[in-house]
């Protein structure tokens, strides 16, 4: 499958269809309210004005699946990013990103791009490799997204291109995002 040929329910309740974003450079990020990494809606909504008019979308997927961190309706969390963080990107319901009710087009995201590391330098890169190393001292070597805020990069034809976990800072993303469009 290709990347044009999933949809996912916007923030609505309305089925949208990937092939909506043809043609453009599309940023996939799970997301969480209440997580250490929250305050990453900042960058991405800055991100998104500086590159919106040249073609980039970023979809907002909140799941709640690490930590209990987006606890709430769609609609709930919807009124926080308003509000808190002036989301203007488009916000999708709820969904799971692991296991066997997540969202088909995760599976094949992270299919594409595996996990490859966090960045050591981060200050909470040794927190959450501590969390994980307890629950599955294995997480390293499988694809599953490991927290809120990973990306995955699209390129304007479907391909997948990167992907970018939640200790990867906004200035690394914006390089790839800028050699894209």
């Amino acid at each position: 499958m290709r990347f044009y040929e999933f949809e996912a329910a916007d923030r609505y309740g309305v089925n949208i269809s990937m092939r909506e974003y043809a043609g453009k450079v599309v940023l996939i990020v799970n997301t969480a309210t209440e997580c250490g990494f929250t305050p990453q809606y900042d960058d991405l909504q800055d991100l998104y004005e500086k590159y919106e008019q040249n073609g980039l979308e970023i979809l907002d997927f909140p799941c709640n699946q690490f930590g209990n961190q987006a606890p709430g309706s769609s609609e709930e969390i919807a009124s926080f990013c308003d509000s808190r963080y002036g989301i203007t990107f488009p916000q999708f319901s709820k969904v799971d990103v692991n296991g066997e009710k997540a969202l088909p087009l995760f599976d094949f995201l992270k299919q594409e791009k595996g996990f490859a590391g966090f960045n050591p330098e981060h200050p909470l890169a040794a927190i959450v490799e501590s969390m994980l190393e307890r629950s599955n001292p294995n997480y390293k070597n499988e694809p599953d997204i490991k927290w809120n805020f990973t990306k995955f990069l699209v390129d304007r034809a479907g391909n997948i291109v990167a992907r970018f976990e939640p200790t990867d800072e906004i200035e690394v993303i914006e390089k790839v995002v800028k050699e894209l469009l």
